[in-house]
């Protein structure tokens, strides 16, 4: 009798265990993450912070372990070069060959633009981070797609609400991040009430060098317009700032405002003290316990403090983070629902991703450039934290 029931009890263990082991073994596997970025190419700067915001993202996510529950992220970092055919490939390499269960990229929001359909075949998530064009979460969107990277809308809605009034002229780069900027600018105005008009567009080739005819017809056009008038300069890479500025744009009453950049360029501007715009990020801005170990960690590390692409490097893993602990199957479909509303942690404050088109919604920053600048970082002052809940930012997608 014993002997039976020792034999019954021996069985069910057996069986419990060949049950269980499957299980067991999923839960030990490791995470695979990808991260596609533009190493290669113009946006090489950009790419490398994101790549080092991400890293020390994971890092300060995991306390040092890289491992989520006891599981290790492994990250297959891919050089897209900004070539969309490059990015379309590597995003179905990394869901295929590699099974990533989560993808963050890119830097070029053509390439970026590319890489949507690869999400909807594999059924994956893709974070973008840190490509900005409007129709990522627009038109071109589907259910598989985040941004925690700012959209241009969001960066012209920041803008849009310093203007109350006067009379607007914008100087972009002629190709699709300058326009859709420019045409999120005009778009932003009416959206937050402002009174003030557009009353030109220059579109400058990308390897302009030479300022003088494009500055000179904004002045034209801005000269006898209502004040204030200001020259709205839209820029990605070395602005053109200095350059109008020398043209002495005060002999017609206008002030340049020009948009953030990264921290090498916004070196240049020291000259002109007391001008305004508005950021994404400046890392002495945000005060939370997560800004204030990348400004440390990274100014130990790398002896500058991060940058604007930096933290969005940071904010992407912080996702990536959240959303692996939600659907650890790595399951598209599940994961998706239990990002939708998800709200996680960035240098910026807390960050969450909108029901409807998935973009996360964000503070941005007002500045003005410092008179007295104590060091060569010491650059900017907050004029006022813009809330999310100030940008009236519209639903684009077809959901």
């Amino acid at each position: 009798m014993h002997q039976s029931i020792r034999t019954i009890a021996l069985l069910l263990l057996a069986a419990f265990t060949l049950c269980a082991a499957p299980h067991a073994g999923a839960q030990g596997k490791e995470f695979k993450v990808a991260l596609i970025t533009g190493k290669t190419g113009a946006l090489e700067t950009y790419a490398r912070e994101t790549e080092n915001g991400f890293m020390l993202g994971l890092e300060y996510l995991t306390k040092g372990t890289m491992a989520i529950n006891g599981r290790a992220i492994k990250v297959f970092v891919k050089d897209d070069q900004g070539k969309p055919d490059l990015g379309r490939t590597l995003l179905a390499e990394a869901y295929g060959d590699d099974r990533v269960d989560i993808a963050v990229g890119t830097t070029s929001s053509a390439s970026a633009l590319a890489m949507l359909p690869v999400a909807k075949e594999y059924k994956k998530i893709l974070i973008i981070e840190p490509a900005v064009a409007d129709a990522i979460t627009g038109d071109k969107w589907n259910k598989y797609i985040f941004r925690t990277a700012r959209s241009s809308m969001q960066d012209a809605l920041a803008a849009a609400g310093t203007l109350k009034s006067g009379s607007v002229g914008f100087l972009a780069q002629d190709y699709a991040f300058g326009r859709d900027a420019i045409k999120a600018g005009k778009e932003a105005l009416i959206a937050t009430g402002s009174k003030a008009s557009v009353v030109h567009e220059e579109y400058a080739p990308l390897a302009t060098t030479d300022f003088t005819a494009s500055a000179q017809r904004l002045f034209d056009a801005l000269k006898d317009k209502p004040q204030p008038r200001v020259l709205a300069i839209v820029w990605a890479g070395p602005s053109p700032m200095n350059k109008v500025a020398a043209m002495k744009p005060e002999r017609y009453g206008v002030a340049l405002a020009p948009g953030g950049n990264i921290l090498p360029v916004m070196q240049t501007w020291k000259a002109h003290a007391g001008t305004e715009g508005t950021i994404y990020y400046y890392y002495d801005f945000p005060k939370n316990p997560m800004n204030d170990w990348l400004v440390a960690e990274h100014t130990n590390r790398y002896k500058t403090p991060p940058d604007m692409f930096t933290a969005g490097g940071m904010a992407a893993a912080s996702a990536v983070v959240a959303a692996l602990g939600k659907a650890p199957d790595g399951d598209g479909d599940r994961m998706a629902a239990a990002m939708e509303g998800m709200r996680f942690e960035t240098p910026k404050g807390p960050m969450m991703f909108r029901n409807q088109d998935h973009q996360a919604l964000q503070p941005m920053y007002h500045f003005r450039i410092k008179k007295d600048q104590k060091n060569e970082w010491d650059l900017l002052e907050l004029v006022r934290e813009i809330p999310a809940s100030a940008m009236p930012l519209p639903v684009r997608n077809k959901r």
